[in-house]
């Protein structure tokens, strides 16, 4: 992926000036200096974003001490380590997939540009919606483009489906492709910035937060295209690399969903910001219940 937004502005406070009168109390030139106030490690200002990233590297770390391949794991390494498969969710019932297939990778190059692409993002969101709003778009807007890919899978290989019953007992990871990657996840929190940073509660400069914004939706727009584009040259090829645009743009539509509700937990009420993430968490499951409930009813 490329085409990456730029870290969230920051601040500093400014020196006060002016005589000892009118400094503020327990500041003036008889009082001891107030104490130095240590600056907060930037893991402690977004924990979310970092417990995620740890997460998905101690994942590949794992996978690699158990002797998959750094580069290139197969279909069966991944599958073994909780990959989705259209086949393995709706025929063997392994829904637990559409979550863990956010945690796996397909190699180190893999892993890195998401997790460059994760970090990025995620400090700029955690300011904006808390840390248990950016646990909560990660998982939500993941589930929702691995449920999209897993729709595309029965869709694309219906008949291969046919042929599994057919059969009477084909495996379905032959026929069906393993998912894998944080990327939709990903895509939804670039969905739920592009409408945080429409806000004008933000106590940034308009002109800041418009840079902001369109960065963003310069991201998500050119490694949407990129996807397609790869796509299509390896359908012309005959072969190649596959990305998984459906886990894409499922996971960038549910974060525009997500956000639509809420408001930046920045210049806002706390008991109104969590009132609203409350919202905007509630309709995700919601719909993600609801869209699982169809899949499962879908013929086989």
């Amino acid at each position: 992926m490329g085409s990456y937004p730029p870290a969230p502005p920051t601040h500093e406070q400014g020196t006060v000036h002016g005589s000892p009168e009118f400094l503020p109390p327990g500041t003036g030139p008889f009082t001891s200096p107030p104490p130095v106030r240590r600056r907060r490690p930037s893991w402690a200002s977004a924990p979310a974003t970092y417990f995620l990233v740890g997460i998905n590297c101690a994942v590949y770390m794992a996978m690699i001490a158990k002797g998959v391949s750094a580069v290139s794991p197969t279909t069966a390494q991944l599958m073994h380590w909780g990959a989705n498969n259209a086949g393995s969710v709706l025929i063997y019932g392994q829904w637990w997939r559409i979550v863990s297939a956010m945690f796996v990778h397909v190699g180190f190059l893999h892993l890195a540009t998401n997790m460059w692409c994760l970090w990025n993002l995620g400090l700029l969101a955690e300011p904006l919606m808390g840390s248990a709003g950016v646990m909560a778009v990660y998982i939500l807007t993941g589930a929702a483009g691995n449920l999209l890919s897993t729709f595309k899978g029965w869709y694309s290989f219906h008949q291969a489906w046919e042929a599994y019953h057919a059969a009477g007992g084909l495996d379905p990871t032959v026929m069906f492709p393993a998912g894998a990657g944080a990327s939709g996840a990903v895509f939804g929190i670039a969905g739920a910035l592009i409408v945080l940073l429409k806000s004008d509660r933000l106590p940034v400069p308009p002109i800041e937060l418009k840079k902001l914004r369109r960065s963003v939706i310069y991201f998500a727009g050119l490694n949407l295209v990129l996807g397609l584009s790869i796509n299509a040259g390896s359908n012309y090829m005959g072969g190649g690399l596959n990305i998984d645009n459906f886990a894409h743009m499922g996971g960038f539509g549910s974060g525009l969903l997500f956000a639509a509700p809420m408001i930046p937990r920045l210049g806002s009420p706390r008991p109104l910001f969590d009132m609203r993430l409350r919202v905007a968490v509630g309709m995700i499951v919601g719909i993600l219940v609801l869209f699982s409930f169809y899949l499962s009813k879908l013929p086989g």
